[in-house]
C-alpha cells in the first residue's frame, strides 16, 4: 500500500518534471559576478534554464535540511541525556532487584516500617 502511494505521488511530479524540463530547454548565463560591469570578462556558465532552477531548487532543499538537522540539535541532546538517565537507571534497578532476591534487605525492611499514628480524639 505504502509504494503505490508513493508512486501515486510521485509519478504525477515526474510527468511535470519532465515536462518542465522539455519547455525549458533554452541556454541562459549563469555570472558568478555581482558587481559586473560589462568591461571585463567574468565567470560565467552557460546552461539550460531548466538545469539552473533544479540546481537551485536541490541547493534549498539541501540548506533546509542541514539549517534543520542544526536547529533540532538540543534536542538530539536531550534525548541522549535522557536515554543515558534510563540506562543507569535500569542498571540500578537491577542491581536493587538482584539484592532484593538475595535477602540483604529482607532484615532492615522491617526495621524501617512506619507505626500508625492514631488520633488523640
Amino acid at each position: 500500500m505504502r509504494n503505490f502511494l508513493k508512486l501515486l505521488v510521485l509519478a504525477p511530479i515526474a510527468v511535470i518534471f519532465l515536462s518542465f524540463d522539455m519547455a525549458n530547454r533554452q541556454n541562459v548565463v549563469v555570472s558568478f559576478d555581482p558587481f559586473n560591469s560589462g568591461d571585463a570578462a567574468s565567470p560565467q556558465i552557460v546552461l539550460p534554464l531548466f538545469l539552473v532552477l533544479i540546481a537551485a531548487t536541490m541547493l534549498g532543499v539541501l540548506l533546509g535540511g542541514v539549517a534543520t538537522w542544526l536547529g533540532q540539535s538540543r534536542f538530539r541532546k536531550a534525548a541522549r541525556d535522557a536515554n543515558a538517565k534510563a540506562e543507569k537507571l535500569r542498571g540500578e534497578n537491577e542491581f536493587l532487584r538482584s539484592q532484593l532476591a538475595a535477602g540483604k534487605f529482607a532484615g532492615s525492611a522491617s526495621s524501617n516500617a512506619v507505626a500508625p499514628v492514631r488520633s488523640a480524639a
